[in-house]
């Protein structure tokens, strides 16, 4: 077997049986930014090295054409110098079908490139597209016979409510085994979410403090410079709860606060998320603030009198023996002042302090622990110590890693390759379960029945002044009053 040049140590990940990669929505921006960049780079590492590709979209291109598209893609966001050589033997594997063409020619194209490979290969199916149109797609693949020794990627959101996420998830079952789904969130993809998971449960110093003893509060915020541009049609129909925190910041909250599993299968994590989303209350829209960036309304697309979010802030709470009494405070919106991906721990203060007054014992709050889920992931764990010379004066310190430090930068994958390389394994780990989505809607049933009303919020700034409420006594760690070090 041939294996191409790789940037990356693939020592820890096997190569997968050949497969057929069908990409729904090909000349997205999804694909263009992401996908197409993805599948090079693990065709390139040799993660995927018995592949063939046959994209689809209702644009009217043929394979060089759409070979041309992908070229372009890979050049502007993928990693490094691509040869001729490596973009050679890439294209050699892709082809284009136009959906307009009907699922009889899809099948055509997909058996000609599974004739290429071996007996042994399987599918992959890749719903690049809007929520809308997954379920036609499911269809399509149905009336296609495209079925059997298949896999499939479903982009969020996983419908928009309750009853519509029961629907669609019915309508996927029709085609599709519950096992054969793979419902993606690319925020559990990254390299720090994952991460959570080995500080969790691979250290003895942390475990035993994991819980409503010794955690007083925690925070996941996620907050966006950008604003909404091509998406604002998109996000008319959803809004930033629905968009991010049901899809995204629910996940991660999941892995911070899930029991420990008995094994580290798709299986068991799967089933402990669930617990975490079973034992969550209802959200009361009394502790949740919505906002509005000044200058929505004025988008070409937007109703003038739009009581859509694009900014939401609440507090949550878990209802079981761990968390009970600890809240969890998540907070994500567009064109605010900064762009991040913060999970911050705050850990209870000592009971009692021995301490004389103005040593600065407290003054700068509570000890925490700090995950950054950027690309370039870090984590800092504050606490006070003494500061240098005479007297007992007391400063704010902190340990830091970063990820570039441990000297294997090179070796994380995107959160997208990641994924896509986890559901051609089958692995389920990263991704949601029809029931967990289920539950989460059900939570949400009092917000989505009963929203709080819109408050408008400056952009570039932090949101609505009404944030302040929803965390009080606490405060907000972001924006932060310390920066990380650059070493």
């Amino acid at each position: 077997m041939h294996t191409e040049p790789s940037d990356i140590n693939t020592s820890l990940m096997s190569p997968l049986r050949p497969h057929v990669i069908v990409l729904f929505g090909a000349t997205g921006d999804l694909s263009r930014r992401k996908l197409l960049p993805g599948l090079f780079h693990l065709s390139r590492a040799g993660l995927v090295p018995d592949c063939r590709i046959v994209a689809t979209s209702l644009d009217e291109l043929d394979d060089d054409g759409f070979r041309g598209f992908a070229r372009v893609a890979c050049d502007e966001f993928g990693r490094g110098h691509i040869t001729t050589e490596e973009w050679d033997r890439f294209a050699s594997k892709i082809r284009f079908v136009s959906q307009s063409a009907g699922p009889e020619q899809l099948a055509k194209g997909v058996a000609e490139a599974e004739a290429s490979l071996s007996d042994e290969c399987l599918r992959l199916h890749y719903l690049s597209v809007p929520p809308k149109a997954a379920r036609e797609v499911v269809r399509f693949l149905g009336e296609a016979g495209l079925v059997d020794r298949a896999r499939v990627i479903m982009e969020k959101p996983f419908g928009t409510d309750l009853a519509s996420s029961i629907d669609l998830n019915a309508a996927v079952h029709k085609v599709f085994a519950e096992h054969q789904v793979f419902r993606i969130d690319h925020f559990l993809g990254k390299e720090a979410a994952q991460n959570i998971l080995a500080f969790r449960f691979a250290n003895g110093l942390f475990e035993p403090i994991w819980n409503r003893n010794h955690i007083d509060h925690v925070q996941i915020d996620v907050p966006e410079t950008l604003g909404l541009d091509s998406r604002v049609g998109f996000y008319e129909s959803t809004g930033a709860y629905r968009d991010m925190v049901v899809t995204h910041l629910f996940q991660v909250l999941a892995f911070m606060a899930m029991e420990p599993p008995t094994t580290l299968s798709p299986r068991a994590i799967s089933e402990e998320k669930n617990k975490v989303f079973r034992s969550m209350k209802p959200i009361d829209p009394a502790n949740v603030v919505r906002g509005q960036y000044i200058g929505y309304r004025d988008a070409e697309g937007v109703s003038p009198d739009s009581e859509n979010e694009t900014f939401v802030a609440l507090k949550c709470e878990i209802d079981n023996w761990r968390w009970a009494g600890v809240p969890f405070y998540l907070r994500t919106g567009k064109r605010l002042a900064e762009g991040a991906r913060i999970i911050s721990i705050a850990f209870r203060e000592p009971p009692k302090s021995m301490f004389p007054p103005g040593s600065g014992v407290g003054a700068q709050g509570p000890d925490h622990l700090t995950f950054d889920l950027a690309d370039a992931s870090k984590l800092s764990l504050s606490f006070y110590g003494k500061r240098p010379g005479p007297g007992m004066r007391l400063d704010k310190l902190s340990l830091q890693f970063a990820l570039h430090e441990s000297g294997r930068a090179a070796d994380v994958l995107e959160a997208y390759e990641r994924l896509i390389y986890d559901a051609m394994t089958g692995d389920h780990t990263l991704f949601t379960t029809a029931e967990g989505i289920e539950r989460l809607w059900e939570l949400s049933i009092p917000l989505l029945d009963a929203p709080p009303p819109v408050r408008p919020y400056a952009p570039g700034s932090w949101g609505p002044n009404a944030i302040h409420q929803v965390i009080a006594p606490h405060t907000w760690r972001l924006p932060f009053e310390r920066a990380w070090r650059d070493k």
